[in-house]
């Protein structure tokens, strides 16, 4: 198996779950990795664990997704992985949402997945090398009821990840859409008794992301579906 081929990372829309998983396995491959989340007192115990480092974004910000890449070139050069795993959710009857909350739910999903993109892919082309991950959901696949912003978002992001590979991936950059179709687990929703393995694990996900950063680009994936092993589809 070949080694990663990349030296630095910045992952955004951070948490316990999928992209705590992905920090603690690049840094035991010793990548620094810049973490990033709106509120980043919640990755104290990360930081604490791995050693990476910490910034602050509200990933619907464009000007802070800018921010970040500076800070990110600052402290650990230019990121030659960057994953975008941050999401808006907003439930509820199409006829009753807030438009204001529902245009900042498709904000975090999908324009704070470009603003990304577009930062990553002007440090990648020049450089000729880099990975772009984005995070999709059952969402972009199909839209449940009471969930259009959310289904919104993730099927733009869908498209973004597309149109971003077609361009991207002829210039030596790897661009691709995971598809999480499933529950993850996490401390506060367990796998029930009798139902083992029934929910995706963060640590076996993340394992999936280091295979695609393996992938040699003469056989990339531009899309990767995961899910539990009795999930019905």
């Amino acid at each position: 198996m070949i080694d990663i081929p990349y030296r630095s990372a910045l992952i955004i829309g951070v948490g316990p779950g999928i992209s705590g998983s992905l920090t603690r396995l690049l840094r035991a491959a010793e990548i620094p990795v810049v973490i990033a989340a709106r509120h980043v007192d919640k990755l104290t115990p990360l930081v604490d664990q791995t050693g990476a480092i910490a910034l602050p974004v509200d990933a619907s910000d464009a000007g802070q997704i800018e921010r970040l890449f500076a800070e990110t070139d600052a402290r650990i050069g230019a990121p030659e992985i960057v994953l975008y795993n941050a999401s808006g959710r907003l439930r509820g009857p199409i006829a009753e949402l807030d438009p204001s909350q529902v245009e900042q739910a498709v904000a975090v999903s999908a324009l704070g997945a470009f603003y990304t993109v577009q930062q990553a892919a002007k440090r990648m082309v020049p450089a000729g090398k880099g990975a772009i991950l984005l995070t999709g959901a059952t969402a972009g696949i199909k839209g449940f009821a009471l969930s259009a912003p959310f289904a919104m978002g993730k099927f733009a992001l869908r498209g973004l990840a597309q149109s971003a590979a077609r361009e991207l991936a002829p210039q030596g950059i790897h661009v691709a859409h995971v598809v999480v179709d499933g529950g993850v687990r996490a401390e506060h929703r367990p796998d029930p008794p009798d139902r083992p393995d029934s929910t995706l694990d963060p640590d076996a996900i993340a394992q999936c992301y280091i295979d695609l950063l393996r992938q040699h680009r003469s056989a990339w994936s531009s899309e990767l579906e995961v899910r539990p092993w009795v999930e019905k589809f």
